[in-house]
This record gives C-alpha cells, structure tokens and sequence, in this order.
C-alpha cells in the first residue's frame, strides 16, 4: 500500500484524561493539536509525536476491562544523556532515550509478538514497511520494533485501556484493503466516511492487535472518491 505520510499515530484509551495531559505535555513535552469527538463520549486529544500524532482518547464511561495489546513501549528520542524508563498515570511504559539510541531519532514503538516471523511478513507485505534489521521497521523517521514475548488475548474492540491501534496514513483506502485482503489480513472494521474528510477502517495484525488504515484529504491533497 502507498503512504500518505511518514511515521504512525500512537492511539490509546484513557479515564484519566487531566493526569494524562500533564504527563505527555508536560513529562514529555508534546505540543497539543486539537481535540476531536468522536462520538459515544469520547474525545480525542491529539499531540505532535515526530511526523505523526500521539492520539490521547478520553472516554466519558469506564473502559472494559480488556487485556493489553501486544504494544508495549513507546520510545521517544529526546534532550537526555541516558534512557529514562517512565510510565504513565495509567501505567503505560514509556522510555525517552537520547537521539540516535537504537536508531531512534524520533520515536519508535515496541511490539510483543508470539510469531515474531508472522508480524516480520506483516509489516513487509501488508503495510510496505522497510525492514531495517531482523525486528526493527522503518515508517518515515518513526520506528517499530517487534520483539519476542507471550502471545496477547485476543481483542474483539479496538477501544480499552492503554495502547490500543496504530494508524497509518494511506493514499487510498480502498485500495489499501483491497491489497490487504489480497496478502490474507484480517479485516477488523470495513471502511467508513467521516464527513469529506477521512476514510478509515481496521486491520488486525497476526496477533490481533489493531491497525487503522486512513485517507485524510489534507494529506492526500484530494477529495474522497465517492
């Protein structure tokens, strides 16, 4: 599939949404965008992370209690002599490392996979990423990392506490999906318009964790095709 835009938006889930805007504006030091609803009492946070956007989700309700995903770390690259593992005021890891520490320049996010070879072929064939190093991809200046660990329960919603998506900025959503069928990807939601704006549906990568396919005209630079 053909990118719209470097890197990948980081999604999680919170009930704590004071705590957590003092932690990654403050803690971290990412600018805040704006916010968006998106409907059933949640509204979304949005902070600059790199290329991409750290997508803060407050919901209204108390999250189920779903287990985690297999996204386990974010990484962030910044003014620091030495790594700083930190959590978050919902216990999400953390870890800020000085510019250039395993090829983080900018951020990366740890993924925990049982079949690491199953997510390497993921990655390569479904998302297009380059493969950096056995383990290590590429997505503009962001970097995923897929490392060894205990497989995760499978999650039927994308919405739960912690990490919870990733999200990519494609040029054609329908033919993302298309591509991603092709290669055997799980669908985990069909595409669907918000307003003029954004296309957007759900893969599933081999794990079940999920991964958001998106057409945003401002960066595709063209209006959704009907």
């Amino acid at each position: 599939m053909q990118l719209a835009r470097g890197g990948f938006d980081v999604g999680l889930f919170t009930n704590a949404l004071e705590p957590q805007l003092a932690f990654w504006q403050q803690r971290l030091g990412l600018a805040f965008d704006h916010m968006g609803r998106l409907g059933g009492g949640i509204r979304q946070h949005r902070h600059h992370l790199g290329e991409a956007i750290l997508k803060l989700n407050h919901a209204r309700e108390a999250l189920p209690g779903l287990p985690a995903t297999g996204y386990r770390e974010l990484i962030v690259a910044g003014d620091v002599a030495v790594a700083q593992p930190l959590v978050d005021p919902d216990g999400n890891r953390v870890t800020l490392v000085p510019r250039g520490a395993r090829g983080v320049t900018s951020y990366g996010l740890v993924v925990s996979a049982a079949e690491p070879a199953a997510h390497d072929r993921f990655y390569r064939e479904v998302i297009g990423l380059a493969c950096l190093a056995p383990g290590v991809y590429a997505a503009g200046a962001a970097r995923l990392f897929v490392e060894a660990g205990p497989r995760v329960a499978d999650s039927a919603d994308w919405r739960g506490p912690g990490y919870r998506y990733l999200t990519f900025q494609v040029v054609d959503a329908r033919a993302a999906f298309a591509a991603a069928r092709a290669v055997g990807a799980a669908i985990g939601a069909e595409l669907v318009d918000f307003g003029d704006l954004v296309r957007f549906g759900f893969v599933r990568d081999p794990e079940g964790n999920w991964i958001e396919l998106s057409e945003r005209t401002t960066f595709t630079g063209r209006p959704l095709a009907p």
